[in-house]
């Protein structure tokens, strides 16, 4: 039975066309083991970072919550709202089949790509957490198993004077010796002074040079000590992208980030196969079925999703399984809270050809006090062994941290 168009997009509506909920589906059967359980609300309080942090909790009946957490961005804690009511009632260990749910719910509000699929990206993070702790597994065995015991991280590092090739060597340096960091990331579309016109994406030769000097400066000073990848945010066209990867070859770059802008991927792939020097790009990609494309095109040397954005952990996990068809590593764009960062090391932990995950906030002195656990040590995780994400929320903390005009959670 189906209703009629006019009522797809109905909280309240009993079918829609294809509707994946437990009871249009007739998944009535009991579980054993204390498995019978049903999600009673979903909330979120979004925590002023270095970012605007989404922080989700979707609670059951059986007094077990889960806690995750979706990509920064105006309307997901609105979005998360809206889609509440399609997750009440429903059994927190179907994760999948929630998933898909809230993608059918949503067809008509953008859950192809954009701020929808983040909000499902946080629910499903939480669903990740809630499923660990009811079956008492930590999050990385429901993906699968673990690779790895660590998962390295990369520091995404920054300097008052950006400009300044030796004030960026610097600073590699520090965060080498001093913050324990095997691998780094700069910006590259720092302004260089010879600047004409930057909307029309073009570089000029001396503005190339600019950022060959501030390249041939950190790699020189970190040497083997490090890896050291470029940022250049989509900036520019593609002649430049191209030049600018030509003129970085004779450097130990460990990859050249989102050259040019990202909604042209046969630009994409024609920018990494001009040059020698590894190019990435992904973040701004939603789902599997946008980023196969950037994969099996060769549009990428290594892949760059953002796991509380892209569509969450198993997203992730199925983005990884394509770029390993190919040989290409994983290397996951983040800039979370102590929340997603570890549960991007657990979908890190699952699948071989994870490379790294980003951390972006080493100048915040507050980001691990937002939770008990310590997450980062001398630049790697260990994966939590705890049930679920193995994070737990500082209440206190989140509540000092939060967004002007937030409410904290309602632990009901």
């Amino acid at each position: 039975m189906t209703k009629d168009y006019a009522d797809l997009h109905d909280p309240n509506a009993e079918y829609t066309a294809r509707d994946l909920s437990a009871e249009t589906m007739g998944v009535t059967a009991k579980r054993g083991g204390g498995r019978d359980i049903e999600i009673t609300d979903v909330q979120t309080t979004m925590v002023d970072g270095n970012f605007p942090w989404t922080l989700v909790r979707v609670y059951t009946d059986a007094g077990i919550v889960g806690t995750g957490e979706a990509y920064w961005g105006a309307g997901v804690p609105e979005l998360i709202e809206r889609m509440t009511p399609f997750l009440v009632g429903e059994n927190p260990l179907d994760i999948d089949r929630l998933y898909e749910h809230l993608v059918q719910k949503m067809s008509g509000e953008g859950s192809i790509e954009g701020v929808t699929v983040t909000a499902i990206s946080g629910i499903e993070v939480a669903l990740h957490d809630l499923a660990g702790k009811i079956l008492e597994l930590p999050a990385y065995q429901l993906l699968g198993g673990k690779y790895r015991d660590e998962m390295r991280v990369y520091c995404d590092c920054h300097t008052e004077a950006e400009a300044d090739p030796e004030a960026c060597a610097d600073e590699a340096e520090r965060v080498i010796e001093e913050l324990g960091y095997d691998a780094l990331k700069f910006d590259l579309d720092v302004p260089s002074g010879h600047e004409k016109d930057r909307a029309n994406r073009h570089l000029r030769p001396a503005e190339i040079r600019h950022k060959a000097e501030i390249v041939e400066h950190i790699t020189d000073r970190v040497g083997d000590r490090a890896d050291v990848a470029f940022d250049c945010h989509w900036s520019y066209a593609a002649g430049s992208a191209k030049r600018l990867a030509a003129e970085l070859e004779p450097y130990d770059v460990w990859w050249l980030e989102d050259p040019v802008p990202p909604e042209n991927l046969d630009v994409q792939e024609e920018v990494t196969k001009s040059t020698r020097t590894p190019v990435v790009a992904g973040e701004n990609r939603y789902r599997v079925t946008e980023l196969r494309r950037l994969i099996e095109n060769g549009g990428v040397d290594i892949v760059a999703p953002d796991m509380p954005k892209v569509g969450g952990m198993r997203e992730t996990r199925k983005i990884a399984d394509v770029a390993s068809g190919r040989y290409i590593p994983v290397a996951m764009h983040n800039v979370s809270s102590p929340v997603a960062t570890t549960a991007a090391a657990h979908v890190g932990a699952a699948v071989p050809n994870a490379l790294a995950v980003e951390y972006h906030s080493y100048e915040l002195g507050w980001w691990s006090d937002l939770v008990e656990e310590s997450v980062i040590e001398d630049g790697y995780i260990t994966v939590p062994e705890e049930p679920g994400l193995g994070v737990t929320l500082d209440m206190d903390a989140v509540a000092e941290h939060m967004v002007e005009g937030e409410t904290l959670f309602d632990e009901r």
